[in-house]
C-alpha cells in the first residue's frame, strides 16, 4: 500500500523549496535566493483541507459519466467512445492506467458495451441517464420560462463580450501570483494569472507590467511563469460545440532557474519542452533524464507531470467575430469571447504516477474530498481540481462537489479502493490531462489557443494535425469515426447544408448526401450507412480540407446565428442554475438519444421491456440474473458496433486509439 502523504522531495536540492515559496512572491532577474538550507521535508505543495461528501448524496450519483456515453452508435456507424475509451494511452504506457476497451476484464469495453456498474448491490443504478437539460430541451425551457424569463430577448452578443473573469480575479485575496493566496475565501484557489495580462505574447509566455503578478524579468518583460499551449481540440470545447478553451501552464520556480538559482527564460523554456516530450510519448535515448537547472534532480518520466505543475483552463463563449484583432471584441484568438463560462485549475499536489497502479475496476464511492465554498475537488490521483462557474447573474462562483463531479469523471486514473478519495477518469487522459499531450507540433504549440489559426471571415490558417499512429489528419479521423461534429454524433444544420452541396453524384459521390431518415428502424439503418459511407468518400477525397490543408470553415466553425443561438441555449442553464442536469442543451433531442433499433434487437429499459421506435432513451436494462456476479445490476445491452467489420466494409472500432501528433 502506498502512502497517501508522501509528498516528501528529498531528492531535490534543499534550495528548490526556498525558491518555490519566495518566488511566488514576484521578483525581478536582480533577484537571488538566500543561501540558508531549508527542511527537505517541507511539501512542495501543501495539502489542502476540506471535508468529505459520499456522491449517494448527490442527485446524480453518477455524474462522473457524462451525457456522451448513453448515446446510441447509429447502427454502429458512430463511435464517439473510442475518443474517450481507448487502450491505446496505456498500452504505450503514457501515465494513463485505465484502459476501457477491452484490455481487462474487469473494466470492460466502453466502445462494445453499455456496462455501467453502480457502486455496489445496494447503490442507485448507473444506467439511468439523469442529464435532462440535454435529453429534453423543453422541460428547461419551461424553467426557464417559469422564471419569467425570455430567452428571445436576451442580447447575446452583449451578453458574449462583457468580461466577468477580471471581475472574479479582483476578489482573489492577497494579490500575489502564489498558487494558494492562503484566505479562507470562495476565490482563494482561482488561478493567479491575471486576465488584464492576457494574452501572451508571440513565444506564449504571458508577461506582466505588475511586479506582483511576475517571477522575473526577461528581455521582453516581466514574465508570470505562465505559458499558453495551443492545441487541437475535438468534439469537446470546439467552435461547433459552443464552447472553446483557453489553456496555460505554469511549472514550479526551480524549473524557472538555472543552476545558479538565477532565473533564465531559456532553462524555462527547455523545462517545457522536455515536459511536452514527456507527456506526448516523444522522448529519446538523446533527451536528458533529468530536468535542467534548477530543478535537475528533478527526474523526467514518461506521461507524468512534476508536483507543482499549474494548468489554468478559462472556457469561453463562442464569439465568431473574435479572432484577437479587434480587442473591443475580445482579446482572445480562436473565437474565443470576452465572457469565459467557466474558469478551471488544476495543480498536481502529489508525487503519484499512474504507471505504478495497475488498472482495476471501479472507484470507491465513498466520499469525494473537496470543499463546495472554495470550489475544489481531489482527483485521487495526485491532482486538486478547481472550478467556477457562472451565476445566474453571469459572475462567477465556486462550484460545488456535484458539479466538480463531472470534472473527476475525466480527469482522474484508477487508484486502488483502499484509498479513500473517490476516483474516475477515462482512457484518453495522460496523468490526467487532455490538452497538453494533444499540443500542435512545427513552432505553433506555443501561443494563445487559437483553434487552428483561425481567421474571422476566412477561417483556419494551421493546416490539420497528422494522428501519429493513424497516419491521417486527426479531424479526418474523428469525422470517419463519429459522422457528427460532436461526441454525441450530432450534425449542426449548418453542417448538413453544407454537405447536401458538396456530397452530390454532379461531384463525383457516389450518392447525394441524405438528411436523417427516421422513418423506420430499416429507413434509419441504412441511412446512418450511407452517410457514413459518403463521410468516408469526403474525408479520401480530402474535400474537407482546402488547398492549403486547412479545415474548411463550414465543417469547423459555426455561423455567428447558431453561434449566438448555441449561447442562449445554454443561459437558460445558467439562468436556472442547473449545471448537475446537463450543460449541453440542443435544438432538440439528438436522434442519437432515441430508440431506433429494429424489433429484433430492441434497447431495453431496466425492466427489460423494450423501448417504442423513436422514444428518447432514459435508462438501459441491467443484468439482474445473479446477484453473485461482479456484473449484478450493471448494464447489459451491447452497442452496434462490430469489432470484427473491416474499415473498408463500414467497420468503426478503434481500440487503441491515442492522442498524439506527428
Amino acid at each position: 500500500m502506498i502512502d497517501r502523504d508522501i509528498l516528501k522531495r528529498s531528492a531535490i536540492r534543499a534550495s528548490i523549496l526556498t525558491l518555490f515559496v519566495i518566488g511566488y512572491l514576484g521578483c525581478t532577474e536582480e533577484w537571488q535566493a538566500p543561501k540558508a538550507a531549508v527542511d527537505v521535508d517541507t511539501p512542495l505543495v501543501h495539502k489542502l483541507v476540506g471535508d468529505r461528501i459520499s456522491p449517494l448524496m448527490f442527485s446524480n450519483p453518477y455524474a462522473q459519466v457524462p451525457a456522451q456515453c448513453y448515446i446510441e452508435t447509429a447502427a454502429g456507424t458512430q463511435n464517439a467512445c473510442l475518443f474517450c475509451h481507448t487502450n491505446g494511452v496505456w498500452a504505450q504506457g503514457m501515465g494513463n492506467n485505465n484502459p476501457q476497451a477491452g484490455a481487462f476484464a474487469d473494466i470492460g469495453n466502453f466502445q462494445r458495451e453499455y456496462s455501467f456498474a453502480p457502486y455496489d448491490s445496494n447503490t442507485p443504478l448507473a444506467t439511468i441517464n439523469r442529464w435532462e437539460n440535454t435529453l429534453f430541451p423543453e422541460k428547461l425551457a419551461a424553467h426557464v420560462a417559469s422564471l419569467g424569463l425570455d430567452p428571445q430577448a436576451w442580447d447575446m452578443q452583449a451578453y458574449i463580450r462583457q468580461d466577468n473573469w477580471q471581475a472574479a480575479y479582483n476578489q482573489r485575496p492577497l494579490k500575489t501570483n502564489a498558487w494558494d493566496s492562503g484566505t479562507d475565501s470562495p476565490f482563494r484557489l482561482l488561478p493567479a494569472l491575471d486576465p488584464s495580462d492576457l494574452p501572451a505574447q508571440a513565444d506564449g509566455f504571458v508577461r506582466t507590467s505588475r511586479g506582483e503578478n511576475s517571477f522575473f524579468r526577461d528581455s521582453a518583460g516581466m514574465n508570470t511563469g505562465w505559458r499558453a499551449i495551443n492545441f487541437m481540440p475535438y468534439g469537446i470545447f470546439s467552435p461547433q460545440t459552443g464552447s472553446v478553451s483557453g489553456i496555460y501552464i505554469r511549472l514550479p520556480v526551480a524549473f524557472m532557474q538555472d543552476e545558479q538559482g538565477k532565473f533564465d527564460t531559456q532553462t524555462y523554456s527547455n523545462n517545457l519542452e522536455l515536459l511536452a516530450k514527456a507527456v506526448q510519448n516523444r522522448l529519446s535515448e538523446q533527451d536528458s533524464k533529468t530536468y535542467f537547472g534548477n530543478a535537475t534532480a528533478i527526474a523526467v518520466q514518461k506521461g507524468v507531470y512534476p508536483v507543482g505543475t499549474e494548468f489554468a483552463h478559462p472556457l469561453h463563449y463562442v464569439d465568431i467575430e473574435a479572432d484577437g484583432s479587434n480587442q473591443q471584441i475580445s482579446r482572445f484568438t480562436g473565437t474565443r469571447s470576452q465572457h469565459v463560462k467557466e474558469v478551471r485549475y488544476m495543480i498536481k499536489w502529489e508525487d503519484y504516477n499512474p504507471n505504478g497502479h495497475r488498472p482495476t475496476a471501479g472507484a470507491d464511492p465513498s466520499n469525494i474530498l473537496g470543499s463546495d465554498s472554495q470550489g475544489w475537488v481531489d482527483n485521487g490521483a495526485g491532482w486538486y481540481l478547481v472550478g467556477f462557474i457562472e451565476d445566474a447573474t453571469g459572475a462567477l462562483r465556486p462550484q460545488h462537489r456535484e458539479e466538480m463531479m463531472q470534472c473527476i469523471g475525466c480527469h482522474s486514473g484508477v487508484r486502488e479502493t483502499e484509498f479513500p478519495t473517490f476516483t474516475s477518469g477515462s482512457g484518453n487522459t495522460v496523468d490526467s490531462t487532455w490538452s497538453f499531450p494533444r499540443q500542435l507540433a512545427n513552432g505553433q504549440g506555443w501561443q494563445e489557443m487559437n483553434y487552428l489559426g483561425y481567421v474571422a471571415g476566412k477561417g483556419a490558417t494551421i493546416p490539420e494535425p497528422i494522428n501519429r499512429d493513424q497516419k491521417i489528419g486527426e479531424y479526418r479521423l474523428f469525422l470517419e469515426h463519429v459522422v457528427g461534429a460532436n461526441l454525441y454524433g450530432q450534425m449542426p444544420a449548418s453542417i448538413e447544408s453544407y454537405l447536401s452541396t458538396k456530397i452530390t453524384t454532379a461531384n463525383g459521390y457516389t450518392s447525394n448526401w441524405t438528411a436523417i431518415d427516421t422513418s423506420s428502424a430499416q429507413a434509419y439503418h441504412d441511412n446512418q450507412k450511407l452517410r457514413q459511407k459518403l463521410m468516408r468518400e469526403l474525408t479520401a477525397k480530402g474535400d474537407y480540407k482546402d488547398a492549403q490543408g486547412q479545415i474548411k470553415a463550414e465543417l469547423f466553425y459555426p455561423p455567428k446565428e447558431d453561434a449566438l443561438a448555441g449561447a442562449a441555449r445554454y443561459r437558460q442553464v445558467v439562468a436556472t442554475q442547473s449545471f448537475i442536469k446537463g450543460k449541453d442543451v440542443f435544438p432538440q433531442t439528438p436522434h442519437t438519444f432515441k430508440a431506433m433499433r429494429p424489433d429484433s434487437d430492441p434497447v431495453r429499459k431496466i425492466d427489460d421491456s423494450a423501448y417504442a421506435f423513436g422514444e428518447v432513451i432514459t435508462e438501459r436494462s441491467i443484468e439482474h440474473d445473479n446477484p453473485a456476479s461482479i456484473t449484478y445490476r450493471a448494464g447489459n445491452q451491447a452497442t452496434e458496433i462490430d469489432p470484427d467489420l473491416p474499415f473498408a466494409q463500414g467497420g468503426n472500432y478503434l481500440p487503441n486509439y491515442t492522442p498524439f501528433f506527428q
